[in-house]
């Protein structure tokens, strides 16, 4: 009797955890261990809370100042919107699913959650592709630049930016481009009940990959790589003579620093992205799972790194916090 108990107690404990348990259907699940579930808890929901509020600080302080309504800062509205948007709608939902390794949300929901994954982060990258542009003939072609980078055209671009990420995300989800050519082993391998993962066969990775990543950074790398040819050879006139100039300059390089977080922090999951069909989906899902998070954190650093090198930025920050921002006429404070 010892030993029939014995092997059924045995038998139960190597059962794996299932997301339903009297589902057929139903995808496996990892049990982390309470501590380390808090533990994650606390930190993505602080993750989520800084990048709200950084973000938030950011399209109040363009929207509120009038010396800040530019085509630059606009361009810089936009990003702060898309970050905001990662960390109050994306970040949350993501964090269900990588602590309880489940997703309970619902097919819809995890359509709509993927969609909107793929349209920030593509949304984030376009948005710098402009700001390069933008940066382009402020540094390289100043005369033609107030000419070239109104607020219309900066709007337009900005309209462009998040139309297109939208049909490229949500189009590719919910029309289910992203399994062409691998749907029977999608549906045999991978498809079950409680998972959220945004598969991609080969030839949907590396469209994506190329037209949302790639090919955007080899562009903005290109530019900037212009911009800085160009700016070393007015660096005399920069900081001597024009100071309209050497103020473009700090601009160029704090958001030259941005686009380099950015490529930082996204450059691994991309390569994972673009290798995993490759190598039979090999990658381990945990190693997917921290690569987004480090992807993520790009929108927790941006206003970071605008309070860093940005004295309008803390400036505007301290008037906030200090509440001064509701005094009359506070809108046209002059922010050094």
């Amino acid at each position: 009797m010892d030993g029939q108990i014995n092997i059924s107690q045995i038998a139960i404990w190597e059962k794996p955890f299932l997301c339903y348990e009297f589902n057929n259907k139903s995808c496996q699940k990892f049990v982390y261990p309470l501590e380390s579930r808090i533990l994650l808890y606390i930190l993505c929901s602080v993750s989520s809370v800084v990048t709200i509020i950084g973000n938030l600080l950011v399209i109040i302080t363009v929207v509120h100042f009038k010396q800040l309504h530019t085509p630059t800062n606009y361009l810089i509205l936009s990003l702060a919107v898309a970050d905001l948007l990662v960390g109050g709608v994306v970040m949350p939902p993501s964090m269900l699913r990588s602590i309880e390794t489940c997703w309970y949300l619902g097919d819809l929901f995890c359509k709509i959650h993927s969609s909107l994954d793929v349209t920030l982060c593509t949304t984030s990258i376009l948005n710098l592709c402009i700001i390069s542009l933008d940066r382009y003939y402020a540094i390289c072609h100043p005369f033609q630049y107030h000419n070239k980078m109104t607020s219309l055209t900066t709007l337009i671009m900005i309209i462009i930016c998040w139309t297109v990420s939208a049909a490229l995300g949500f189009g590719m989800i919910f029309m289910e481009l992203n399994i062409i050519g691998a749907e029977d082993f999608y549906y045999e391998n991978i498809k079950c009940d409680g998972r959220c993962k945004l598969f991609q066969s080969r030839e949907a990775a590396t469209v994506m990959s190329l037209s949302c990543f790639y090919i955007p950074a080899f562009v903005m790398l290109c530019i900037y790589l212009k911009i800085l040819y160009v700016a070393k050879r007015q660096v005399q006139a920069i900081q001597s003579v024009n100071s309209e100039l050497k103020k473009e300059g700090k601009a160029t390089k704090t958001l030259a620093i941005i686009m380099g977080v950015f490529l930082a922090f996204w450059s691994p999951f991309f390569l994972c992205n673009i290798i995993d069909p490759f190598i039979s989906y090999s990658v381990p899902p945990l190693l997917f799972d921290l690569f987004y998070w480090v992807g993520y954190y790009n929108s927790t650093c941006n206003p970071i790194v605008y309070a860093f090198f940005y004295s309008w930025f803390r400036h505007a920050f301290r008037i906030i916090l200090s509440k001064a921002i509701f005094q009359t006429n506070s809108s046209r404070t002059v922010l050094m």
